[in-house]
């Protein structure tokens, strides 16, 4: 299969729905190429839930949607063993984990210990419940939402979760150009709703398999190790990336090539995914008012590549 018509297929149809922010989409794109979960962090109102049906829409994955707050509990999420009189026995209930893309809308809003339940769904692509582990469909994708953490009622994600997401991404306000569409156009959330899917499970298969062939040259994985070592030096950030986290990043940046035509890495496409694949890993030291990724950009200009 040619990769590079069927992504721009991709990219055209989201980019009806997701107008002026074709950067974000890319990455949103990228990231599920790479096989990893997203995070879309913003203020309400901007885009957030309806980026993710549209996804799941092109994509022709199964969906299922879960709108956390502060009294859900984790078996809402995996399921539940119920008695059945008829069968005499426990019969186990899948919960809307079951699926293969999961929208976490809020997920900030609810509490630590349901936040925690998708740990191991996130990591391992199954759960354990009551003993038992079940697999979880493939492929599996997590896509959440969050508000930014000065609103009420939202909790932070723990170090742990946040570094299952591949990206976070923020959508932000749409410029005037983009909203005026918004304004006097059809209504997004029905058009993601009407989307055909351009992908069959074998379509995504291959251009994951795509994705992992891209190459990487000895030499820009030292850029990339250089890169780490500046995040663990106690200059920029508090605490440095984790291997995992590195691993990450070379797989966001094949995809970020495999977008961009090339079956080979180039330091642009580190760049390019950097801030979004490790900021939200990292905290900040130094300049007072500074975020994660501005500091992650300040470290950029200063390691040669």
């Amino acid at each position: 299969m040619q990769a590079q018509p069927k992504i721009q297929s991709i990219l055209d149809q989201l980019n009806t729905v997701i107008v002026g922010k074709k950067a974000r989409v890319q990455d949103c794109v990228a990231c599920l190429l790479a096989g990893g979960h997203l995070l879309i962090e913003d203020v309400p109102g901007v885009g957030k839930t309806t980026l993710a049906h549209a996804l799941a829409h092109t994509f022709g994955l199964q969906f299922s949607r879960v709108q956390f707050t502060a009294d859900l509990m984790p078996s809402d999420l995996v399921g539940v063993s119920v008695y059945e009189r008829g069968r005499e026995g426990f019969v186990f209930h899948p919960g809307p984990v079951f699926t293969q893309v999961l929208l976490a809308d809020e997920i900030n809003r609810a509490s630590p210990r349901t936040q925690s339940a998708l740990l191991e769904a996130m990591e391992e692509k199954q759960v354990s419940v009551e003993g038992e582990t079940r697999a979880l469909p493939q492929p599996f994708f997590v896509i959440a939402t969050q508000n930014p953490h000065d609103q009420i009622g939202t909790y932070l994600l723990p170090e742990s979760q946040l570094d299952r997401f591949l990206m976070r991404i923020s959508l932000g306000y749409p410029d005037r150009a983009a909203e005026r569409l918004l304004l006097t156009g059809e209504d997004r959330r029905e058009m993601a709703s009407s989307m055909l899917p351009l992908l069959s499970g074998e379509d995504l298969a291959a251009l994951q398999r795509q994705v992992q062939a891209v190459h990487v040259s000895e030499p820009l994985l030292a850029y990339v190790q250089d890169l780490i070592a500046a995040t663990r030096s106690g200059r920029w950030f508090l605490q440095g990336l984790s291997p995992r986290a590195g691993i990450a990043l070379v797989r966001a940046a094949k995809a970020q090539a495999l977008i961009s035509g090339r079956d080979y890495v180039a330091p642009d496409d580190v760049q390019a995914i950097l801030p979004q694949t490790i900021a939200h890993r990292l905290v900040p030291v130094g300049d007072a008012g500074r975020g994660a990724i501005e500091q992650v950009r300040a470290m950029v200009e200063a390691i040669p590549i």
